[in-house]
């Protein structure tokens, strides 16, 4: 899995490279100047989505957590981590997840109610990202008034929509990971840590707790699509400052189904060259100049590394303060090397 992470990474790098050299660096480089400073704007802007994102997991949480023990600036801090660890690092969408596991427990929330959580945020991402993914494909089609590979998509996304629904059932009336701690056991020859990081019995029932109460979920769900919308806003503010003006319904467009090509094909890291392209390919579609969507692709690059960086420093600073106050978790390892094993 390593293996195949770092070629895919090298190949997308290498893609972006030859886009770059076949689009007009003047362009690029002028549609920068243009912009100039003011592009720093698009940091503190990336905090309103990712807030709202946030909103909704803190409804998932709160049942585990009368006492607010993780509050809202505790949950968004550890969100931005997470995010970072997926977006900057090869660990294919799941190393910030178990970090973000890690870092909920030391505010003394149990474990299995930490990862019932987060697996139902992630399930409700899945599903936010289909009907992300649909508005932006009916808006594409309705602006640009192309139907065929759109249509084609559109199809694809709507046949592939009762896997979400059959996750959320499995997880609501079976008992997914009591049986994977069992046949855990079975293969290890008995308990171990991995079995007791599994805790099936104890998440499958904290799973069920958060399936039974459907108006939190809503809420939750809701929450999240509207971080979804509202970072489309990203989109139309960079374009604005590049020189490259699109209404607001184009970048959703855009947005929603760049994002989603960067969902599907997710083992590439950071989406290298998957990005670009889409970005182009969709931009194409509504009048965007290539020149002008490699700018943007690279505006976004750089508002994911000087919002992601910082996170990630953060967090491996809290890391070290407390191994060195004894207070370390054997369960997971600190360093980023011990979880880019698993790939």
């Amino acid at each position: 899995m390593k293996k195949i992470t770092y070629i895919s990474g090298l190949l997308g790098l290498v893609a972006i490279i030859a886009i770059v050299l076949h689009q007009d660096s003047a362009a690029i480089l002028e549609a920068f100047d243009r912009a100039g400073w003011a592009l720093l704007w698009l940091l503190p802007f990336h905090a309103l989505p990712l807030l709202l994102d946030v909103l909704g997991w803190r409804m998932l949480v709160t049942p585990f957590d009368p006492q607010r023990r993780a509050g809202l600036a505790v949950l968004f801090w550890i969100a931005a981590v997470r995010e970072a660890f997926n977006r900057l690092l090869p660990v294919a969408n799941i190393g910030g997840e178990i970090v973000g596991i890690r870092m909920v427990k030391w505010y003394g929330i149990g474990g299995a109610a930490v990862t019932a959580g987060i697996v139902i945020e992630v399930l409700l991402t899945l599903i936010n990202q289909y009907l992300f993914t649909a508005l932006g494909i009916l808006l594409m089609v309705v602006l640009t008034q192309q139907i065929g590979t759109l249509g084609s998509v559109l199809g694809a996304l709507v046949a592939s929509l009762p896997i979400p629904i059959a996750l959320f059932m499995l997880l609501r009336h079976g008992q997914v990971f009591s049986r994977l701690e069992t046949m855990a056991e079975k293969l290890l020859g008995g308990r171990s840590k991995l079995t007791e990081l599994i805790n099936g019995k104890h998440l499958d029932q904290d799973i069920r707790t958060l399936c039974a109460r459907p108006w939190r979920l809503a809420g939750a769900c809701s929450w999240q699509l509207a971080g979804f919308i509202v970072g489309s806003f990203e989109t139309w503010l960079a374009l604005e400052m590049l020189g490259f003006p699109i209404s607001v319904w184009d970048a959703i467009a855009i947005e929603a189904v760049t994002q989603a090509l960067r969902h599907i094909i997710f083992i590439v890291p950071a989406g290298l060259g998957v990005q670009e392209g889409g970005l182009v390919l969709f931009g194409s579609l509504i009048g965007v100049p290539p020149d002008a969507s490699l700018a943007l692709s690279l505006v976004k690059r750089m508002r994911e590394v000087g919002f992601g960086l910082p996170a990630l420093i953060s967090w491996q600073w809290a890391e070290i303060r407390r191994l060195r106050a004894g207070l370390g978790d054997n369960a997971l390892q600190p360093s980023y090397a011990t979880i880019r094993k698993t790939y």
